[in-house]
């Protein structure tokens, strides 16, 4: 790379969590960082669930190279052994945090598309010279260009939710019947919002942390005055085994086993029936326009009035498409992440900490971090985040020693039993009384107000 493309700013996609941690750790290390986000504040995706509280702790969310940022402008850590709701993360941490980047952070750009300049997919030659080319719009629609040294792409997956049908299109149906469906975890504080699943029957089709908290949202929504008749109906993919509610009271992230806990005790409760071994296949309506959903295997559930799809999320890879990327076919996510990510393979236990190593591509000095790293693989946490971010920073620094020593030691995750199990219960059964397995013990009354959410 020439004297003149080391002088170009790395172009940072996004300004979540991962984003701006990025922009720190490059800053820390004297390289010039340019967050391009698509919103009209930091943390735009996290402000849409503000209403849903993390299983981390703020101690787990705030990352080390931004804190020694905003430290000088008499920034106050919160209490670290607390956990924030997405609003807090966006107001407390993420936006001080885009403020004291100031112009290096630019506001409604949307990235539309990432290449080599003067380069498409297909040349050769003299590839890894060039810079970049990023070109995004405004939210006026006016095209903007400008030329990177390196891309980082932490845009996340949050705008691209995956469909209800079992074999990951949507089901028939299903768009015809998207004034039914939500795709998010209900704010049921939202008067508007409430009276949509107040007193109705709404099918909840997921089994990660998002169902577990919309499960038990609707389950204490039940238990109000205002809420007397709701009731879920619970779609699982698989049955359920000692895995299905996650880690329970040994999780190593408290509040993420809580989840799971209160998942149970809304079905222990009869606030929620679960539906197991069903792959959505179709929506049809009935004559009263509400929803009535057919299985794969020809079953077809009751009528219901509302569906939420919690299915979990998918990488946006279409502004990418000029770059060589080198993606696991089934994960889309760096080759060689995937095998420590792939729920095919592991149901529970540990992701080793990794960085640019891991993340590297064809591409050279193009990398996917945060959330949209893991492709469609779940159990992603914050703190996996700004590892990579400080790793891909070092290395983009000359700093190989630092880019390749590992300073992170991750939590035992308590959401598994990945989909590539859905249909093997038994193979579920076998972690026992493992990180996952729900204590044989355990005893559950009365649904517990929900207090974490399926977040980081």
């Amino acid at each position: 790379m020439s004297e003149t493309t080391t002088e170009l700013p790395v172009v940072v996609i996004g300004a979540g969590p991962a984003g701006l941690a990025a922009a720190a750790h490059l800053l820390d290390r004297d390289i010039t960082p340019l967050v391009l986000e698509a919103g009209p504040l930091a943390g735009a995706a996290v402000r849409e669930w503000a209403h849903v509280r993390l299983f981390s702790r703020w101690g787990e969310l705030v990352d080390p190279a931004a804190e020694k940022l905003l430290a000088p402008t008499g920034w106050t850590k919160p209490a670290e052994d607390t956990y924030p709701s997405g609003g807090d993360w966006a107001e407390l941490y993420l936006q001080p945090l885009a403020d004291v980047l100031g112009e290096q952070v630019r506001y409604g750009a949307r990235v539309t598309g990432v290449s080599r300049a003067g380069r498409d997919r297909i040349v050769d030659a003299d590839r890894d010279t060039q810079p970049f080319v990023v070109h995004y719009e405004n939210a006026d629609g006016h095209e903007h260009r400008l030329f990177a040294r390196a891309v980082i792409d932490a845009s996340g997956t949050w705008s691209t939710p995956s469909p209800a049908g079992g074999s990951g299109l949507a089901a028939l149906g299903e768009k015809a019947a998207a004034d039914r469906i939500a795709h998010r975890v209900p704010d049921l504080k939202d008067p508007a919002v409430r009276a949509r699943y107040a007193g109705k029957r709404t099918a909840v089709i997921g089994s990660g942390a998002s169902a577990f908290t919309a499960l038990a949202y609707l389950a204490d929504l039940a238990t109000s005055d205002d809420g007397r008749g709701t009731h879920a109906t619970w779609i699982l993919r698989r049955g359920i085994s000692g895995s299905t509610f996650g880690g329970g009271e040994a999780d190593q992230l408290p509040a993420r086993g809580a989840l799971g806990l209160a998942a149970k005790a809304a079905v222990d409760g009869g606030y929620a029936d679960a539906v197991t071994g069903f792959r959505t296949d179709a929506f049809e309506r009935d004559g009263e326009g509400r929803v009535i959903l057919t299985g794969e295997d020809g079953r077809r559930l009751d009528p219901v009035d509302e569906v939420i799809v919690l299915t979990g999320f998918r990488p946006d890879l279409s502004f990418l498409g000029e770059l060589r990327l080198g993606l696991d076919e089934r994960l889309q996510a760096p080759v060689a992440l995937a095998p420590l990510i792939d729920p095919n393979q592991h149901s529970c236990g540990t992701v080793y900490p990794h960085g640019m190593g891991e993340l590297s591509h064809p591409e050279k000095d193009v990398y996917l971090v945060g959330m949209k790293s893991y492709g469609r693989a779940p159990t992603f946490l914050a703190m996996t985040g700004y590892e990579q971010v400080r790793s891909i920073a070092a290395h983009l620094a000359g700093d190989q020693e630092a880019a390749e020593r590992v300073e992170l030691t991750l939590p035992e995750t308590g959401v598994c039993g990945g989909a590539g199990l859905f249909d093997e219960p038994a193979a579920a059964e076998e972690t026992g009384g493992g990180c996952c397995a729900a204590p044989a013990a355990l005893t559950i009354g009365a649904v517990p107000a929900p207090a974490s959410s399926g977040g980081c």
